[in-house]
């Protein structure tokens, strides 16, 4: 199991929130999502071998470029 934190552009309101919640928890292996709107980003835990492509592959389809977030 592991933990990916994502920068995801293009959130504006809830309903955002809501899309890119269910988007990511429509991925295989995607266990827990937690998304912060003011932040813009999304930790994703579960069971993906810290592979974040197909994470940011569903949220581009979706029309929210997204990125590995640089750890700090």
């Amino acid at each position: 199991m592991g933990t990916i934190t994502l920068s995801i552009s293009g959130m504006t309101c809830g309903n955002c929130v809501k899309h890119v919640e269910k988007a990511l928890k429509g991925v295989q292996g995607v266990q827990e999502v937690a998304v912060d709107l003011a932040a813009g980003t999304a930790q994703v835990v579960g069971n993906f071998l810290n592979d974040a492509a197909p994470l940011i592959r569903v949220l581009n389809e979706e029309g929210y470029p997204a990125g590995v977030k640089a750890a700090a």
